[in-house]
């Protein structure tokens, strides 16, 4: 009887998504020719796994719902919001690490992302080795040169086939958990809206650099509510009416606040920008299981070790599908599916501005 349940659900799951035509690949090909992934470990699908670094996960239970049940590097129980979007837009396989990519797989792109890396440079060097953002767009750039290569070594071919496809950067987590939360020196000199600004300068750059690479459909993150992650609640046991630690939580959002501007200046000013802003607040409401179609949100579904991760081999939770965190950091597999719907689909200009994913796409 649960085998029968399980098989209707999933079934039914199947079935919305077709109706919804977030399934695009049932045309045989893909909205767009390439995808390009940058990001920390919530994109990170193994970058780390050859690095000298304490973040990487190539170990059981993350990926022990990845197609094979394998390990891969994705911090998470199963696929991240970038494997369903690769999906939606009609991949037949996920984006592969830009540290294991080989021949002919660059055409059709590559993740880049990496886990404890930020926007600037020294962020999250206390893990080890990590590809910040401009290094990852560092690697872009030797990427860019094999696709030239395999295309005859004509630039306008290559620019004009980067410009059709798409680009994802969710990065800037880390920023504040792995630089600015942890450094006394820098949250005492620097308040909440200078380094808010100094980041979004930053990325400005970042983004500036990689439309100037090809880059024309490019969607960016926003960070959420990092205060209301399980690893913030344990620790700081907050007595406040979310549940969250707010005062994260409003840090946070003066940095998310700037990015729909962001997205304006620099569609007005670039040629032919499309940079779309998807915000993670209003999608994935923080403490609130019922919006996210959850029942555990404080708690991680795995077993962790001091560091946050899961401990390795140990079992996680039985009902993944009831829990939006699957250590202290990071979000499970069900978590991932929720939030990309919505980017791809939603029709809120506050959940994704100034259109979604799927015209994105399209453009």
């Amino acid at each position: 009887m649960a085998f029968a349940a399980k098989t209707w659900l999933i079934g039914c799951i199947i079935a919305l998504l077709f109706d919804l035509k977030l399934v695009s690949f049932v045309d045989g090909a893909p909205q767009v020719p390439c995808y390009f992934i940058f990001g920390d470990s919530l994109s990170d699908c193994g970058n780390n796994n050859k690095l000298q670094t304490l973040a990487k996960v190539n170990f059981l239970p993350y990926g022990i719902d990845y197609p094979g049940g394998i390990s891969t590097g994705r911090f998470t129980n199963g696929k991240t919001a970038v494997d369903f979007l690769a999906e939606f837009l009609g991949f037949d396989h996920h984006m592969p690490a830009f540290t294991s990519v080989q021949g002919k797989e660059v055409l059709q792109g590559v993740n880049y992302a990496s886990s404890g890396s930020g926007i600037l440079n020294d962020t999250g060097k206390i893990v080890g080795e990590r590809f910040s953002l401009l290094q990852q767009i560092d690697n872009h750039k030797s990427i860019i040169e094999r696709i030239k290569q395999l295309q005859g070594n004509n630039d306008k071919t290559t620019d004009a086939y980067l410009g059709k496809c798409m680009y994802t950067v969710n990065i800037g987590s880390n920023d504040y958990e792995g630089n600015y939360l942890m450094s006394p020196a820098a949250s005492q000199t620097t308040p909440p809206d200078k380094w808010a600004a100094q980041l979004v300068a930053a990325y400005s750059d970042a983004l500036k650099i990689l439309h100037d690479l090809g880059a024309r459909k490019v969607a960016i993150w926003g960070l959420g509510s990092l205060g209301c992650e399980p690893s913030q609640i344990i620790e700081m046991k907050p007595n406040t009416t979310s549940g969250c630690v707010d005062d994260i939580n409003h840090m946070v959002s003066l940095f998310d606040n700037s990015l729909p501007k962001l997205v304006d200046d620099l569609n007005k000013k670039i040629p032919d920008a499309h940079f779309v802003y998807v915000n993670m607040s209003n999608i994935n409401p923080g403490n609130n299981p019922a919006a996210l179609g959850v029942k555990v949100t404080k708690q991680p579904c795995c077993k962790v070790g001091d560091a946050g991760s899961c401990i390795p081999n140990s079992p996680p939770c039985a009902n993944r599908n009831d829990y939006s965190y699957f250590d202290l950091y990071h979000p499970t597999e069900k978590a991932h599916l929720h939030g990309i719907l919505k980017a791809y689909n939603s029709t809120k200009p506050q959940d994704v501005y100034p259109m979604n994913l799927s015209k994105l796409a399209l453009l």
